[in-house]
């Protein structure tokens, strides 16, 4: 089953069963989807779908951290709510460790060897752990294993 087909079917169920929250959230996520394949002017395969999956998480991790920050705490809890909900179609994520051994990987691979190779091994990190590791770690453990 597709991505498309999951998030249609868990929509009739949130429906169903009167989760507004939960029901909400995959509505903007479908929308989101629909708006990136006019921009596009194509259908997204799961892959696209993925993306723009992760930038929504993405997103709502900021707005959350921002809330918290500036003392509204039910606006993060809110925002929270979304990005649980939206995590559940997305791969599971890697530990630390394991985008750490990736990282290693790639450095070992390319003969990266300092800072200036950071626009060599990012891409390929980022590649190797599509949707399955925040690229903020990413992009931590790749400066700290190029500088070290």
């Amino acid at each position: 089953m597709s991505l498309k087909d999951q998030l249609m079917q868990d929509m009739k169920v949130a429906m169903k069963a009167k989760q507004a929250d939960r029901l909400g959230t995959i509505r903007q996520l479908r929308s989101a989807i629909k708006n990136k394949e006019i921009e596009l002017r194509q259908d997204l395969d799961d892959n696209g779908i993925l993306g723009v999956i992760t930038t929504a998480v993405k997103q709502r991790r900021e707005a959350a951290q921002m809330y918290r920050d500036n003392d509204r705490p039910e606006l993060a809890d809110k925002e929270e709510n979304e990005m649980a909900v939206l995590q559940e179609y997305l791969p599971a994520q890697l530990s630390e460790v394991e985008v750490r051994n990736v990282v290693s990987t790639v450095i070992a691979e390319l003969g990266a060897t300092s800072m200036q190779d950071m626009g060599k091994v990012m891409p390929q990190v980022m590649a190797r752990t599509k949707g399955c590791a925040d690229g903020k770690v990413v992009n931590q453990l790749v400066r700290e294993l190029l500088a070290g």
